[in-house]
């Protein structure tokens, strides 16, 4: 008989799970560093003078379409006086601009200026070209199943 720990699991299994666990944070914590570099190098082609934690913000702003400036503190988790000098800094590079919100004359909302939807899209097709050149060898289940498993890994973060 296996005997089996305080949760149910039996010793070799218990090992194997904490295995897999660390695993995952290594590749985690590899991918993230690449994720930065990457982002880097992506804004670099955006703009030269913008730097990846701005182009991080220009991404969130790109897939709502448009928010309020508190919006996109409150997704990013940023203060609202940093999302401020970013944005202020994206509407300078001609990336972002202010336009009136339709529900409060007095308020503005931030959507991506017509030169900055040009580069976003740009940069997206060249991204999604690579991307998909890379996973040319890869079976379509194993593509469902990463991405099923990433949407399942963001939904736990």
């Amino acid at each position: 008989m296996i005997e089996q720990d305080e949760v149910g699991a039996a010793p070799d299994e218990d090992a194997r799970r904490r295995g897999a666990a660390e695993a995952i944070e290594r590749e985690l914590a590899l991918m993230f560093r690449r994720a930065r570099s990457l982002s880097a190098a992506v804004a670099a082609h955006v703009h030269p003078d913008l730097d990846a934690a701005s182009y991080s913000l220009l991404l969130v702003i790109a897939d709502a379409g448009s928010l309020r400036g508190m919006d996109v503190a409150e997704r990013t988790g940023l203060d609202k006086s940093t999302v401020s000098r970013q944005i202020a800094t994206l509407v300078d590079l001609d990336l972002l601009e202010r336009v009136p919100d339709p529900d409060d004359g007095r308020a503005r909302r931030i959507q991506l200026s017509a030169h900055g939807r040009r580069r976003f899209a740009e940069l997206r097709a060249i991204r999604r070209n690579h991307l998909f050149g890379e996973f040319d060898n890869w079976p379509t289940a194993d593509l469902a199943d990463l991405a099923r498993l990433l949407g399942k890994l963001n939904h736990m973060l």
